[in-house]
């Protein structure tokens, strides 16, 4: 005998103040990304800077990226309460840091061309100017990751007072609570790219006073391979919560204990589980109990498990073990 149904969906990915503030952030550091990049190419080309027009290249490629990330917190939120997004609109943000690190790797590849090239090519540099461009770089992208960091701490602050009420006793999370895989996207290329300015100064400090020209187009594809470690990370974690894989997360295991625990009187047994992501802190579960108790319910056992609030959906079934098993 099994008896199964599913628990309601709180649909609690809203498009709060924490998504609002991420939204207006990155919308600002794009356009003063986008202005930056058109001044670093520029001067790039026209001093002969490897390393600049590579920050400026670097930089394109950030306007994009947060652009999508942008775009991806719009469309999120103008879909909220579309009904056939059956657990929210939360990916969306997370798709939007996928492609802008795809879109990152062909960037590096274009930065690695035009360093090499620039080694057996060297061209004159006009120092004094590249580095006043270079620096105005670093001080851009400080600023930026400034107004990004602000949105994560509103919407932070926003997240635990949203959920705090929930918790149970000395019930403590220490997993990624509200981990917002879209804003990080914005941030660290915004660190990255302050990463990439840095580099371009020193290039650029080491030929005009040492003499060494070739540090320039090094560096460029210093900051080609400090991207390409980066964006292949980004394209890992937000890979893995596209497609599910969940499997090896804290919660996974809390939900094994809950059931063990909860369920040690009447030999109640996990005999299938799946959980999978949801939010940016939240998630779903399908489990299949095979239990020696005839009253258990499937409500019941949503019960053990509202003590770790971050499991907002669970689909259940129990099978009953026969007196002859």
């Amino acid at each position: 005998m099994h008896s199964h149904d599913l628990s309601e969906w709180r649909h609690d990915h809203v498009f709060d103040a924490g998504n609002a503030a991420a939204e207006r952030g990155t919308r600002w550091v794009m356009w003063i990304t986008l202005a930056m990049m058109a001044v670093e190419i520029a001067a790039g080309w026209f001093y002969n800077s490897m390393a600049l027009l590579a920050d400026g290249f670097h930089m394109s490629s950030h306007a994009v990226a947060i652009g999508l990330s942008a775009y991806a917190y719009a469309t999120a939120r103008r879909h909220a309460n579309d009904p056939r997004y059956a657990f929210g609109t939360w990916k969306i943000e997370v798709l939007g840091g996928f492609a802008s690190a795809v879109f990152l790797l062909v960037v590096v590849a274009l930065m690695a061309w035009g360093s090499i090239e620039r080694l057996i090519k060297p061209e004159a540099i006009h120092y004094p100017e590249a580095m006043a461009i270079a620096v105005l770089g670093l001080v851009v992208n400080l600023v930026c990751a400034l107004i990004l960091g602000k949105a994560h701490d509103h919407g932070h602050r926003h997240g635990h007072d949203h959920h705090g009420h929930a918790h149970h006793g000395d019930h403590h999370h220490g997993h990624d609570h509200h981990h917002d895989l879209n804003l990080k996207s914005a941030y660290l290329h915004v660190i990255a790219d302050a990463a990439t300015s840095v580099a371009a100064i020193a290039a650029l400090a080491g030929g005009w006073w040492l003499g060494w020209a070739w540090l320039d187009p090094v560096m460029g594809l210093v900051g080609a391979v400090l991207v390409a470690v980066w964006a292949k990370g980004l394209i890992a974690e937000t890979s893995r919560v596209l497609l599910d894989r969940e499997m090896d997360h804290p919660v996974v295991d809390e939900i094994r204990e809950v059931v063990a625990e909860q369920g040690a009187a009447s030999h109640t047994l996990i005999a299938d589980l799946h959980v999978w992501r949801v939010g940016r802190a939240t998630y779903a579960c399908a489990m299949s109990l095979v239990t020696h108790d005839a009253a258990l319910t499937p409500r019941e056992v949503r019960a053990w498990l509202a003590v770790h609030e971050e499991i907002v959906h669970a689909t259940i079934e129990i099978h009953r073990c026969t007196n002859d098993h």
